[in-house]
């Protein structure tokens, strides 16, 4: 088996027995801690499977347990500052009237039986550009600094306390009808109390985001367990008021409605109760579901894609990663041309310097401008008679 696909497997395991709170079942010996700890932290789970080698003795080695509670006792603080900045923040862009929208909220950690299992989830806020660079700068003032960069779309800013807010000026996707059917999404956001510029979305428009988010990331090979399992939790707590043809059409706007629900399954098998539906009810062709969850332990590296809409999405993708590229290519091009041109600019500026430089040196040439070009020439001859000198 493939030593990434076996770690993630192993990985879903710890993580989804410590949730349900089930028997851990794991061959400790077996396990290289040092990647086991980097798989975790790009997962963001890295606090979670700390509760699972609890109590394990001499299994991990002292410097991967440290790194694990270091996570863990961030995840315990990050609960206690959390709600209290997210108001700070909100109240401040809410007084000097910044419209935004809040993509996802923080609330998403109640619904974690174990609190200090959830992530330093970071609050998402978009704005306009003029009013993102107003919001950054403020939070600047507040001890926040740039984290992580989303070149073209916004960035990750970070308090010392682990607080952190994604302040986006464009939202991250590439795709054109991707984006509108976000956009329109965005656009059933509703002014949330007690604030007059701050917009919140409906839970169930939440859902969708996340939804359609996730199958994003799956496309993009950037989909983390962490997304996976928020995903699975927000959905378990609200889908019994979830209006599921409503929620089918903006799937369907978004042209992802088989793929998102062969997703779903995916996550509830892996994180939910197994007297849930989405555990009962299986299809007997099992085989599109291990394609997905291959694909997604893997970051890609197995991936033998056979839903139609995933290959859509890719194949949309691709066309506009390639017009980036060409976009580029052309920037770089007339980049270089232009350092071309300065530089020839330079060279024939010193070879034929201007008047007044000549006047300087040769009084003759202001008295009779029109011996310009003679003097060119007698300069010229100074410099190589100069050269040959030496």
């Amino acid at each position: 088996m493939n030593q990434l696909l076996y770690e993630g497997r192993t990985l879903v395991g710890m993580v989804s027995a410590i949730i349900r709170q089930d028997a851990l079942r794991v061959a400790y010996n077996r396990l290289d801690w040092e990647r086991m700890f980097r798989l975790a932290d790009y997962h963001r789970v890295a606090n979670i499977i700390y509760l699972g080698v609890l109590g394990k003795g001499d299994v991990l080695p002292d410097r991967w347990r440290d790194r694990f509670f270091e996570r863990y006792q961030q995840a315990l603080t990050f609960g206690e500052s959390c709600e209290e900045s997210l108001k700070e923040v909100l109240t401040w862009l809410d007084m000097r009237e910044i419209s935004c929208t809040v993509l996802t909220s923080a609330s998403i950690r109640e619904l974690y039986q174990i609190p200090e299992t959830a992530e330093n989830s970071p609050v998402q806020i978009l704005l306009d550009e003029e009013e993102y660079y107003l919001a950054k700068g403020y939070l600047v003032d507040l001890g926040y600094e740039t984290d992580q960069i989303y070149k073209g779309y916004g960035e990750r800013m970070r308090k010392v306390s682990g607080v952190s807010v994604i302040l986006y000026q464009q939202l991250p996707f590439r795709i054109p009808a991707y984006l509108k059917s976000m956009q329109r999404l965005l656009e059933t956001a509703n002014l949330e109390e007690p604030y007059t510029h701050v917009r919140m979305l409906s839970q169930e428009s939440e859902f969708i985001f996340r939804m359609a988010r996730a199958v994003y990331g799956y496309i993009t090979e950037e989909l983390r367990l962490r997304e996976a399992l928020d995903l699975q939790l927000f959905h378990q707590f609200c889908r019994d008021e979830l209006d599921k043809e409503n929620v089918k059409r903006w799937l369907e706007d978004f042209q992802i409605d088989e793929l998102a629900e062969k997703l779903l399954r995916v996550v509830y098998m892996w994180f939910g109760d197994k007297k849930d539906s989405y555990f009962i009810d299986q299809p007997e062709d099992m085989s599109v579901f291990n394609i997905l969850e291959d694909r997604l332990l893997t970051q890609g590296e197995i991936n033998q894609e056979s839903d139609e809409q995933a290959l859509k999405l890719e194949k949309a993708l691709q066309k506009e990663l390639d017009k980036e590229q060409r976009a580029e290519g052309r920037e770089m091009f007339w980049e270089k041309l232009k350092e071309r041109l300065l530089a020839f600019k330079k060279r024939f500026q010193w070879v034929f310097p201007d008047y007044h430089y000549m006047s300087s040196i040769y009084p003759t040439v202001e008295k009779i401008p029109v011996l310009l070009p003679l003097f060119w020439g007698v300069r010229g001859i100074r410099l190589l008679l100069r050269m040959f000198i030496k």
